[in-house]
C-alpha cells in the first residue's frame, strides 16, 4: 500500500513525497509534489502500473549501455560458450565504443541506423554487420523485457544485404586427388571419415570408439568439442566437450562397410579404448625452428638515404636499425641475429611455445600443417576447406538419388531447405536439363533432314 510522506523543503514550505511498492515490495519513490492531494495521485497511479506490470526502477534505464552490457547483460545472458566469445570481442569492437557513454533510455532508433550507415562507410563488411545488429537486438529485447527500456531502437532498421554465396562443391575426382597428397595414414583416414560421415570439425575430432557399434556399422554422434580462450571457458581450459551437437540433438547412421574396417583396424593397431579419439594430438608441442635463408647482401643493393643521408645493403642488421629498412630482407636479417642471441642465452630467451591441448586435435594447427600444405599440392584451383568436405557428403549423397529426408537426418539439420540447397550442386548437375533444352531446340532440324 502507497503513502505520502510529509517534509519541509528548503524554504520551510511542507512538501510531500509519494511512495509505492514495487514488484518485489521494496519501497520507491513516485515523486515530491507541493500538496498531499498530489502526492496520493502520484503513488496511486504508480501503483496502478505495478499491478498492470508495465513499470520497473527509472534509475535502471539512466544506466549507461557499456555499464548494462558489461555488468548485466553479458554475465547474465545464456548462450554457448563460443558465442559468448564471439558476442564480447565484437562488443568491445563495435559498440562500446559507439554506445557505451549513452544511457539505455537515450538510444533511440536513428542512433542505431547513424551506426549502421558508419560500420558501411568504414567498409565493414554486409555479413559482420548483419552479426553486430542481431547482437545488439540481442541486448535490448533483453532490455525491452526487462523493463530497463520502453522501446526497442533496433526495430525496423535495416541492414545492407547480404546475398547467399554460391557453394564450391569439390567433386570425387577431385577429392582423391587431394586424398593423395595427404601426409600420413592418419590424415587420411580422418579425411576419409569425413567425406563419408559429414561430420562438423567438432564432431569428428571428439569421435570416440564407443560411438561406433561396428555390428551394426551404426555411429552414434552425441557429442562436439570446441576450441576456446580459456577465459572463457568453466576451468580455464582449451578444450570444451559439449554433451550434444550442434543440433542439440543426438543422431545415428549407418556407414559404410570399409570405413567401418578402417577405423576398427586403426582402434586395433593404437591400441585404442573405448573411451579413446579416433583421432588425437600426437605431435611434439615443442614447435620446431624455422629454417631461414638469407639472400646475399651483395646482391640486394642499397636502401634508401636515412636522416644522416647514408645508405646501406639491404639484408644486414645495420639496414634494419640505423637504415630504418622494413623490407623482408632486412627484417629477417635481424629476425635471424635475435634467434641466434636467444639460442645462446642472451636477450632474455622465451620458453619455447607449446600447444595447449588435452589430445584434441587443434583445428588452426591441422588446417596450416596439413590441409593447407595438401591443398597447395594437389593444385585443385578451387578453394576447400576441411568444413567443405560436409557439404560435400551431401551434394554427392543427394546427386547419387538418396532421399533428401534421409539427408537432412545423417547431416542434423534443423530444417530441410538447408539441406534442399545442396540440390544440383556438381558442376555436372545441370546435364540432364541442358540435354532436354538441346532435345527440344533442335527438334526442327531433326525432322527436316
Amino acid at each position: 500500500m502507497g503513502f505520502s510522506r510529509k517534509r519541509l523543503g528548503k524554504d520551510g514550505k511542507p512538501r510531500y513525497t509519494a511512495y509505492y511498492l514495487d514488484i518485489k515490495g521494496k519501497e520507491r519513490s513516485a515523486g515530491t509534489y507541493s500538496s498531499k492531494k498530489e502526492s496520493d495521485k502520484a503513488w496511486q497511479k504508480a501503483e496502478t502500473k505495478v499491478a498492470e506490470g508495465r513499470v520497473g526502477d527509472p534509475k535502471r534505464g539512466r544506466q549507461t549501455f557499456e555499464a548494462y552490457v558489461l555488468e548485466t547483460w553479458l554475465p547474465n545472458h545464456e548462450m554457448e560458450v563460443t558465442t559468448r566469445q564471439k558476442y564480447t570481442y565484437a562488443i568491445h569492437a563495435h559498440l562500446i565504443s559507439e554506445f557505451g557513454e549513452l544511457r539505455m533510455v537515450d538510444i533511440l532508433p536513428e542512433h542505431v541506423r547513424q551506426w549502421v550507415a558508419t560500420l558501411k562507410r568504414n567498409d565493414v563488411k554486409p555479413v559482420t554487420i548483419k552479426t553486430l545488429m542481431v547482437i545488439l537486438s540481442a541486448i535490448f529485447t533483453t532490455a525491452f523485457n526487462d523493463q530497463v527500456t520502453f522501446l526497442h531502437p533496433c526495430k525496423g532498421v535495416k541492414t545492407p544485404p547480404v546475398p547467399p554465396q554460391p557453394l564450391t562443391i569439390i567433386n570425387p575426382e577431385q577429392f582423391n586427388q587431394l586424398y593423395e597428397t595427404l601426409p600420413d595414414d592418419d590424415a587420411k583416414l580422418l579425411v576419409e571419415t569425413a567425406i563419408e560421415t559429414g561430420l562438423r570439425w567438432g564432431e569428428l575430432t571428439e569421435l570416440r570408439v564407443k560411438d561406433l557399434d561396428v555390428n551394426s556399422r551404426i555411429l552414434t554422434v552425441s557429442r562436439a568439442v570446441v576450441e576456446v580462450n580459456p577465459k572463457f571457458h568453466p576451468k580455464g581450459e582449451r578444450f570444451l566437450v559439449k554433451p550434444y551437437p550442434k543440433d542439440k540433438e543426438w543422431r545415428r547412421f549407418k556407414l559404410t562397410a570399409q570405413l567401418v574396417l578402417k577405423l576398427q583396424s586403426h582402434a586395433k593397431a593404437e591400441g585404442l579404448s573405448r573411451e579413446s579419439l579416433f583421432f588425437s594430438w600426437k605431435h611434439d608441442p615443442t614447435p620446431k625452428p624455422l629454417l631461414r635463408v638469407l639472400a646475399n647482401p651483395d646482391t640486394l643493393g642499397f636502401t634508401e638515404p636515412n636522416d644522416a643521408g647514408r645508405c646501406y645493403k639491404h639484408g644486414t642488421r645495420t639496414a634494419y636499425t640505423t637504415g630504418k629498412c622494413r623490407c623482408e630482407h632486412c627484417r629477417a636479417a635481424f629476425a635471424a641475429y635475435r634467434a641466434e642471441r636467444r639460442a645462446e642465452g642472451k636477450d632474455n630467451p622465451r620458453k619455447p611455445r607449446t600447444r595447449d591441448t588435452d589430445g584434441h586435435i587443434p583445428a588452426d594447427w591441422f588446417r596450416k600443417q596439413v590441409w593447407h600444405p595438401a591443398l597447395e599440392e594437389a593444385d585443385l584451383e578451387i578453394a576447400v576447406r576441411i568444413h567443405d568436405l560436409r557439404h560435400a557428403h551431401a551434394s554427392w549423397l543427394l546427386s547419387g538419388g538418396a532421399d533428401l529426408q534421409v539427408v537432412k537426418e545423417r547431416l542434423g539439420h534443423a530444417s530441410i531447405k538447408t539441406t534442399e540447397k545442396y540440390l544440383h550442386t556438381l558442376d555436372d548437375a545441370d546435364e540432364t536439363a541442358l540435354d532436354a533444352f538441346n532435345k527440344i531446340r533442335h527438334r526442327k532440324t531433326r525432322r527436316s533432314s
